[in-house]
């Protein structure tokens, strides 16, 4: 074990977009000793870079999801081994996934309702929380379970070239949906025609969206899965299909604007239409990852899911790296690894 435990503390609340300025960097020393009962002690590997960490930034208010105290370590969804444990059901040695927190050594309770998660054996480090990791297992029950859709009806999927967004059209695809996919530049467009094998594509930054969705879904939208708000989703409200579901994953779009995401402006459409919107968190189905993961590795293998990795290297680099999920230059599942090469994928 480092001496040294590395933390990157929030102490500013973003106003508006995120800065590196808005962390500090901080060494102290590594913890050291054993932990409590229903508690472990982890060393930290990789983490993931999701979006919804930039709510947890802003100030507390909304008590369905955390709220980091200025002072404190960064939250973030992590793999990492137990180096401690005050848990049987998690020895030393355990590799797990969980939301874990901004520096080289972590305690978690093991009893507090977070996610935590032992790595099925087969999955390296990488794996457990890129390809097979919480992205991919929220666009799969973001889907199959809150959009329930039906062979041959029409999905569309805003945030489609994200990790999240294409995993959840290529199941759409694997389902026997004609898919629609929203994304922003020609080259990411390109992408999800040619290797992810969608029908068609909309470039929001260069077409207009309604527009573009009313021409390609003359009978309407069937299953709209969102992963940005806004005027994406109001566009996607405009075209929705008698009965449809609408797939509330997430709000990228005002979640570096320093604003809560507003919903639809006409929502009698949603009363006349009978059409369905829910939102949902992939921890709802904690008790059945095995399940998609199977599945999902039996698609990969079958070459049905195409994958994108953006994977970046050093602790040091954690707030620049995140900052890029909203600037758009990433390109995949954005992860930031911390460990040697060898041990991320073990």
């Amino acid at each position: 074990m480092s001496e040294t435990n590395r933390q990157w503390i929030l102490r500013a609340r973003p106003q508006g977009h995120m800065r590196v300025e808005d962390f500090e960097l901080k060494n102290v020393p590594a913890p050291t000793g054993a932990v409590g009962a229903g508690e472990i002690r982890i060393r930290n590997v990789a983490f993931l870079c999701a979006p919804t960490m930039r709510n947890w930034m802003d100030p507390p208010g909304n008590s369905f999801y955390p709220s980091v105290p200025l002072g404190e370590v960064m939250l973030a969804p992590a793999v990492g081994r137990v180096v401690a444990s005050g848990d049987p059901e998690y020895p030393v040695g355990t590799r797990v996934y969980t939301i874990s927190s901004w520096q080289d050594y972590a305690s978690i309770p093991t009893g507090a309702g977070l996610p935590l998660h032992a790595l099925p054996e087969g999955l390296s480090f990488l794996e457990g929380i890129g390809r097979y990791g919480l992205n991919p297992l929220t666009a799969y029950f973001g889907l199959l379970d809150v959009g329930q859709p039906r062979a041959g009806e029409t999905l569309v999927v805003s945030g489609a070239a994200g990790s999240t967004g294409s995993t959840a059209a290529q199941i759409g695809k694997i389902k026997g949906l004609r898919v629609i996919g929203i994304a922003g530049g020609a080259a990411k467009c390109a992408w999800l025609r040619d290797e992810c094998g969608l029908d068609a594509t909309v470039d929001y930054k260069a077409e207009p969206v309604e527009e573009r969705l009313a021409a390609l879904c003359p009978d309407g939208i069937d299953v709209f899965y969102d992963n940005v708000g806004g005027e994406i989703l109001q566009a996607a409200v405009n075209n929705m299909a008698p009965f449809g579901r609408i797939v509330l994953c997430g709000q990228i779009a005002s979640y570096d604007e320093g604003r809560q995401p507003e919903g639809p402006r006409n929502m009698m459409r949603l009363i006349y239409g009978s059409i369905r919107m829910q939102g949902f968190l992939c921890g709802n189905y904690a008790d059945r990852f095995d399940e998609a993961v199977t599945d999902l590795k039996a698609w990969t293998a079958a070459g049905r899911i195409a994958y994108r990795e953006d994977l970046h290297h050093g602790f040091e680099n954690l707030p620049a790296v995140f900052a890029t999920l909203f600037s758009g230059a990433n390109q995949g599942t954005l992860l930031v690894q911390v460990a040697d090469e060898a041990e991320a994928r073990e």
